[in-house]
């Protein structure tokens, strides 16, 4: 029902976003850019899925569910902020990753304190853009005040789960 809804939502503001465009130019403007993100993003998708589902069944399942499932407790979500972080690659990696271990019976919390974690400190991210073009004193002050974000989520998922 959620999605339901979540697409009724997104819908009713791309109507909306379409009849506050003036004219046809714009109008065509944005749906071209549309196309691009579409044909950008849907091969992709299609791939991380295609491969999350594999990864998931190469994972032991038992395995799995001893290091990250419900019964692991909160030590499975300092894994997964650990491992967050040095995950490679992006998005579609990160969520293919945390989806395929979903499925092979890992716990919602630590699943969404990975990928917490990944989203503040991927390290490709750091390295290549933040550490560069911020500073490292700037990394450093992100990084004290938001290092615990991701157990704070997951704990929050854990005990709401």
């Amino acid at each position: 029902m959620n999605i339901l809804i979540g697409t009724i939502v997104i819908w009713a503001g791309v109507f909306y976003a379409w009849q506050r465009l003036g004219h046809t130019g714009q109008r065509g403007e944005a749906l071209s850019a549309a196309v691009e993100l579409l044909k950008f993003t849907l091969p992709r998708i299609g791939i991380a899925l295609l491969g999350a589902g594999l990864f998931a069944e190469l994972l032991p399942q038992d395995q799995v569910r001893s290091v990250l499932g419900k019964e692991a407790g909160f030590g499975a979500i300092v894994l997964a902020s650990f491992l967050g972080p040095i995950t490679p690659g992006g998005a579609f990696v990160c969520f293919a990753i945390g989806a395929g271990a979903l499925k092979a019976g890992a716990a919602i919390a630590p699943v969404m304190a990975y990928t917490t974690a990944w989203a503040l400190f991927s390290t490709s991210k750091i390295l290549a853009y933040e550490l560069p073009l911020l500073g490292g004193r700037n990394f450093m002050l992100r990084f004290a005040v938001t290092w615990p974000i991701p157990l704070l989520v997951g704990g929050i998922v854990y005990f709401l789960a």
